[in-house]
C-alpha cells in the first residue's frame, strides 16, 4: 500500500513539475516575442537618402538700391540776380556747358577800381625800387611799397575769383532735371537751382551678411531685377567697404552697371541674385533632417540595420536644403523621417528615396 502511494505521489509530481516547466516556456517565448513585455523591438520604418557629393553654386538673394552715377544740385557759389538761364528741363548737357549766369557788373566795377590800384601800386613799386638802388630810401620803405602791391594783386585775383562763381558750369555730362528759379530771381548759396544726373551708368549698393564676406571677390558679377520689368540686368563689383558694419553685421557692396538707354532709373530698389563661390564635392542634406540640440546640429543615419546619431557642422541654407561641411561623407544612408522618435541604435528599415 505503502508502495502504491509513493508511486502515486512522484506519477502527480513530475505531472506538476511538467506542467509549471511548460508555463514558465510559454511565459518567457511570449516575453521575447512581445516588445511590450521587453522582447526585441520590431525595425522602424522609415524614410532615407544616400548621400552623393555634387556641385554647390548657391545664389545669395538681397535687395539693394540704384543710384545715378554722378548726381549734384545746382546751387551758386555767390549771391545776386539770375542774368540768364541757359540749359532747357530735363534736357541733356554737356560738361563745363554754361548752365546759369549770375549778374556780375558790380564785381566788375570793384575788378576795374582793383586793377586801378593794382597798377598804381606797381607803379610806386617800380619807383622804390629804384630809390633804393640808389640808396634814396631805406629798406624798410621798399619792402612797405612792396606788400602794397601784394595786396592789390591779392585783391584784384579775389574779384576774379568772385566773378568766376557767378558762372555755374556743368561739371560733367548728363541729364538736367526740374529748375527751381527763373530769370531774374535772387539766389544765395542755399537755393537749389536743379539737379543735375549721369546716369549713363548706374550705382547698385547693397549689403550682405558678414558671413558671406570671404565668398565675395571684387570684379564679379551679380544679375538684378527691379520692379515693373522682367527683364533681368547684369552689374560688375567695383568696391566693397573694408570692414564690416557693427551694428547690423553686414558688409556694403557696391557694383556698376550700363544704362545707356536709361531703362533703370536712379532711386528704385534692386532684387539683386548674387553667386557665391562655388563648392565642388558639397553634400547637401534636406533641412527636416536636422535636428536643433544645445550645442549645434545632429542628425540619424543608418548603420547596420540601426540609427546612429551623429553630430554635423552646416553653412549656407538654401530654400529646401542646407550644406554640410562636417560629420557626414557620401555614401551615408540619411534618416529624413520619423527622426524624432528615434533614439540611438534603434532598428530602423529605410525606404530608400532618390536624391
Amino acid at each position: 500500500m505503502k508502495l502504491k502511494n509513493t508511486l502515486l505521489f512522484i506519477v502527480i509530481g513530475g505531472l506538476l513539475a511538467l506542467i509549471i516547466y511548460r508555463i514558465l516556456s510559454n511565459k518567457e517565448q511570449t516575453e521575447k516575442n512581445n516588445p511590450m513585455m521587453g522582447g526585441p523591438k520590431p525595425p522602424v520604418k522609415v524614410q532615407g537618402i544616400i548621400l552623393k557629393s555634387q556641385l554647390f553654386a548657391n545664389d545669395l538673394q538681397v535687395s539693394g538700391s540704384i543710384d545715378a552715377n554722378e548726381q549734384i544740385e545746382l546751387r551758386s557759389e555767390v549771391s545776386g540776380v539770375i542774368q540768364s538761364i541757359n540749359f532747357i528741363e530735363g534736357g541733356n548737357v554737356s560738361k563745363g556747358q554754361l548752365l546759369i549766369k549770375v549778374n556780375d557788373a558790380e564785381l566788375r566795377a570793384q575788378l576795374i577800381q582793383a586793377n586801378s590800384k593794382q597798377s598804381l601800386a606797381s607803379e610806386n613799386e617800380r619807383r622804390a625800387k629804384l630809390l633804393l638802388q640808389k640808396e634814396a630810401i631805406s629798406q624798410e620803405e621798399y619792402d612797405i611799397t612792396f606788400a602794397e602791391l601784394a595786396s592789390a594783386r591779392a585783391q584784384t585775383q579775389f574779384i576774379q575769383s568772385q566773378i568766376s562763381r557767378t558762372s555755374i558750369v556743368a561739371p560733367f555730362s548728363g541729364k538736367i532735371g526740374l529748375r527751381s528759379v527763373s530769370p531774374g530771381a535772387y539766389v544765395t548759396p542755399t537755393t537749389l537751382i536743379a539737379k543735375l544726373v549721369n546716369n549713363e551708368k548706374v550705382k547698385i549698393t547693397f549689403s550682405i551678411p558678414e558671413k558671406y564676406a570671404g565668398s565675395i571677390k571684387k570684379d564679379g558679377t551679380l544679375q538684378f531685377t527691379v520692379s515693373g520689368k522682367t527683364d533681368k540686368f547684369s552689374a560688375k563689383i567695383y568696391a566693397l567697404e573694408p570692414s564690416v558694419e557693427q551694428t547690423t553685421r553686414t558688409l556694403q557692396i557696391r557694383a556698376i552697371a550700363e544704362n545707356s538707354k536709361g531703362i533703370l532709373l536712379p532711386g528704385t530698389f534692386a532684387n539683386i541674385s548674387l553667386p557665391l563661390e562655388e563648392i565642388k564635392d558639397a553634400i547637401l542634406i534636406p533641412t527636416e533632417a536636422i535636428i536643433p540640440i544645445q550645442n549645434g546640429k545632429k542628425v540619424f543615419v543608418v548603420v547596420n540595420g540601426k540609427a546612429k546619431e551623429v553630430i554635423i557642422e552646416t553653412a549656407v541654407r538654401t530654400e529646401k536644403s542646407i550644406l554640410v561641411t562636417s560629420g557626414l561623407n557620401p555614401g551615408d544612408t540619411l534618416i529624413t523621417t520619423g527622426i524624432m522618435a528615434l533614439k540611438p541604435d534603434a532598428p530602423v528599415q529605410p525606404n530608400i528615396i532618390q536624391n
